[in-house]
Formats: C-alpha cells, sequence, structure tokens
C-alpha cells in the first residue's frame, strides 16, 4: 500500500483531543501545508508538542490564533505574544521546558525509556513537582518521557518508502519527532522515487514514516 497520501486523507488521522507534535523551529522545518489544512479544518481541544509557537501568522502560530491548542508543551512562547495571551487569560495551559530537556523527552519517549536525568532546573521552578535523585553528590531531576499520538513533520527530500533527507537547519527537531508517535506524517517538499536518495543521505529511515504528503496547495 503506498504511503502518499492526499492532504485530506492525512489530516483525517488527526482528530480533537489528540496530543500532536509538530517539527521546526521558529516556523523553519515545519509542515506549513498540513498546518494549514489543521486550521481549515478545525480540529480542536489538542495538546501541542513542539519546540515554540512560532509567529502569529507562521507555522503553529496559525493554530495558536485559531485557538485549537487546550495545552502546549514548547521551551519558548516569545515569538507569539498571543501564546502568551491566552497563557496569562487562563485560556491554554503552557508548559515551559528547557530545549535540550525537551528534545530528549521526545528522543526518550521514542527509545522506549522510563526517563532520564538532568542537572538542568534544578533550583529553579522547573524543578516543581519533580523527582530529584543525587548521584555522586549531585542533584538530578528525573524527567519523563514525551510521546504522542500523531507526529507532523517536515522533509525536503521524501522517497515513496518514507525515507528521508532534511536540508540544513530545516532538520532540528524532526527525526526525534519521528520516532516519538503511534502515527507519523511527513510533508515532503520534493518526493522522489524508492533509492534516489544516498543512503548516507538518509536522516529518517522509512520505517518510522505511515504517510508522506506533498507540500503545496
Amino acid at each position: 500500500m503506498s504511503k502518499v497520501k492526499t492532504m485530506q486523507e492525512a489530516i483525517e488521522y488527526i482528530q480533537d483531543g489528540m496530543t500532536v507534535m509538530v517539527g521546526g523551529f521558529l516556523g523553519c522545518g515545519s509542515p506549513h501545508y498540513v498546518i494549514d489544512a489543521l486550521v481549515a479544518k478545525g480540529v480542536k481541544e489538542l495538546t501541542l508538542i513542539c519546540n515554540d509557537t512560532a509567529f502569529p501568522e507562521q507555522g503553529v502560530g496559525k493554530m495558536i490564533v485559531n485557538k485549537q491548542f487546550k495545552k502546549v508543551i514548547v521551551s519558548h512562547i516569545g515569538t507569539n505574544l498571543e501564546t502568551g495571551r491566552q497563557m496569562n487569560e487562563g485560556e491554554t495551559e503552557v508548559v515551559l521546558v528547557p530545549q535540550g530537556t525537551l528534545v530528549e523527552q521526545i528522543r526518550a519517549g521514542g527509545a522506549g525509556l522510563g526517563g532520564f536525568l538532568t542537572h538542568t532546573g534544578v533550583g529553579t521552578r522547573v524543578e516543581e513537582g519533580k523527582e530529584k535523585i543525587e548521584i555522586n553528590g549531585k542533584t538530578y531531576l528525573l524527567e519523563m518521557p514525551l510521546k504522542a499520538d500523531v507526529a507532523i513533520i517536515f522533509g525536503n527530500k521524501v522517497d515513496k518508502k518514507g525515507n528521508i533527507y532534511y536540508r540544513g537547519a530545516s532538520r532540528n527537531f524532526n527525526p526525534a519527532m519521528a520516532t516519538a508517535a503511534d502515527v507519523v506524517i511527513v510533508e515532503a517538499e520534493e518526493i522522489v522515487e524508492a533509492g534516489e536518495i544516498e543512503p548516507e543521505n538518509v536522516v529518517t529511515p522509512g520505517i518510522f514514516v505511515d504517510h508522506i504528503v506533498r507540500g503545496e496547495v
């Protein structure tokens, strides 16, 4: 069965109330066409796991403005004032996580780990409600893994088996998220035949990818 789907076929996998990971860093390497389709669909009450909430007019920021999330787990929100407004007004729950910790939580989820220890956040508000463990006289926080129902990622070149090549900074969170969700949808800038991507350029193997959509209107 072909992994290549139409946009409408792909977004049917995303339903109200799901937890969704979205790749990208301030919109770079984000699946913009899938995001636009989800804005049009109006799916709501989602939990977002993403590096940031981009800008009001770009990336997942459009979904923030459309009030499609009940909760966001991100490393910062400073570039999207609407996220801050919704947080302060109690409209959306915002969980701020140090960036390195966030990506490690996603990696732990993808690797099937029960959690990991980090010194980051010790002595700050980040440690509130978390278990502390002392090793060799140093205190660590136990951080729990993150997983999602669906990951929506982006690839510059994707073959029909789902193998992904990322160009430059577009890689960011995408490879980690591809391992940590029940269903993985990749928006491809270019779709090619299997074998057209050199093996050493494949970052995300196709075994992690369930559905491929072409990034176009």
